[in-house]
């Protein structure tokens, strides 16, 4: 299927962010799109697509599983190709997205073809299943990454993750009671989904300059 692009942010943006959806939910989630637009707000040209399986959803009878995660590091490569962005770029996505994202960024940092890795809501483990660990990759990761995560997200909680070694390349910016789509309850955390996303937002441009990504 062609490959179709849905674009946030200035034009002439200095920097573009590339973001892939989760397992279940397509590039024009409400979780997503929120993300997107608050990193459009920040000054980010940021683009969103779709992996096959989910575009094939929109035209398709049933509800296909999605593939494995691996098996889509391909259409994520070819996706930087059609993009084409122009200046230095980020890869990355929500939960699923960002994994696959994550299994190709050395490659492409050590070519110079992107600048970073973003996560947004890394799925650590399985909901519930937590011995299922999908971090191997993670241990010497070599791309400047900033995993943003919830925590109470059930896919690797703040108590989770703090038990797992990571290469020191990864930052995690933690958001207070947060869950997998980085909501909080206001009446416990005290924050509103708008406070996350602009904390994230901000975050984001902050490690971008950080870590020359820009």
């Amino acid at each position: 299927m062609a490959l179709t692009f849905l674009f946030d942010g200035p034009e002439q943006a200095k920097q573009t962010i590339l973001l892939a959806h989760g397992a279940g939910a397509p590039m024009d989630s409400p979780s997503l799109t929120a993300t997107a637009k608050a990193l459009a707000a920040s000054g980010f040209r940021v683009a969103r697509f779709e992996f096959d399986y989910m575009a094939r959803r929109r035209t398709e009878a049933g509800r296909k599983p999605p593939p494995r995660a691996e098996t889509l590091n391909p259409e994520y490569i070819a996706a930087i190709s059609a993009l084409g962005a122009d200046g230095p770029l980020i890869i990355g996505g929500k939960s699923m997205g960002g994994r696959v994202a994550s299994m190709i960024a050395d490659e492409l940092f050590a070519a110079g073809k992107v600048r970073g890795l973003l996560c947004l809501g890394y799925p650590f483990h399985p909901p519930a299943k937590p011995e299922q660990l999908r971090t191997k990759h993670l241990m010497d990761l070599k791309a400047p990454t900033l995993i943003v995560q919830g925590t109470r997200d059930v896919f690797g909680t703040r108590e989770d993750v703090s038990t797992y070694t990571l290469s020191p390349a990864i930052e995690i910016l933690w958001l207070k009671d947060g869950d997998h789509d980085l909501r909080p309850r206001k009446s416990i955390s005290g924050f509103s989904p708008a406070d996350h996303l602009k904390t994230m937002a901000e975050a984001v441009s902050n490690w971008a300059e950080r870590t020359n990504a820009v």
